[in-house]
């Protein structure tokens, strides 16, 4: 799954270079077997914005993009939009990515939702249903969030340096951190909603979409 999520970040027009960020040393040998690059990092980190500002604090660049390993489906164009908020306004520290919930998909907890406000910055995530809509009143958009993060690189380092907030621990969401520090996360609307893999059920549905699309050449990006 991990070369697969490799290549797809690679093939982003605005990406330059993936890395692998992982304490595990199974995984880094099979990023290196398909000729990837990977880095070790602490086993004590408690998120992955975490492991990746161990790595970010070394990198030479402005801009970190934090894919994480269980969206094999991930669509560069997607991670080009995500990269592109930051580029284009300086004022924006933070992106991520939104798309239209399914009506299916509403209570259940393995896929988060986000609210935004008017301008499409984050006001909340969570696992639970939401927005609520009382009785006559017209539905409001719902939003599920995509697991892909840009950072600026000081800022990724400042949030790794802070300690986990009740939020972000009872709801098991790491992006909760830079929402009740007061940073502002900007979502970016897609319609390339790439199913993510959280349990076996989604890993056969993953494996029969892919047995029916072309993949992304394997692209080794330059350092």
């Amino acid at each position: 799954m991990i070369e697969h999520v490799y290549r797809r970040a690679s093939a982003a027009s605005l990406v330059s270079t993936v890395l692998v960020a992982t304490d595990d040393s199974r995984i880094a040998d099979a990023v290196d077997a398909f000729g990837g690059t990977a880095v070790m990092t602490s086993q004590d980190h408690l998120t992955g914005t975490d492991r990746l500002a161990e790595v970010a604090q070394f990198l030479q660049c402005d801009i970190v993009v934090n894919v994480q390993g269980d969206e094999p489906l991930l669509d560069p164009a997607a991670v080009d939009a995500a990269i592109a908020a930051c580029l284009n306004d300086s004022s924006v520290v933070l992106s991520t990515l939104r798309t239209p919930l399914a009506e299916s998909d509403a209570s259940n907890p393995n896929v988060v939702k986000v609210v935004i406000d008017l301008r499409g910055d984050a006001l909340y995530f969570t696992r639970a249903s939401v927005p609520y809509v009382r009785p006559g009143h017209a539905q409001a958009q719902a939003w599920r969030h995509l697991g892909l993060y840009v950072y600026r690189r000081a800022t990724l380092c400042a949030l790794a340096r802070l300690h986990p907030t009740p939020l972000e621990q009872a709801e098991g969401l790491e992006q909760l951190r830079a929402l009740e520090h007061g940073f502002r996360l900007r979502t970016v609307e897609t319609l390339a909603a790439s199913p993510s893999v959280d349990t076996p059920a989604d890993l056969d549905r993953v494996r029969l979409l892919m047995s029916g699309m072309p993949q992304p050449a394997s692209v080794i990006p330059h350092a």
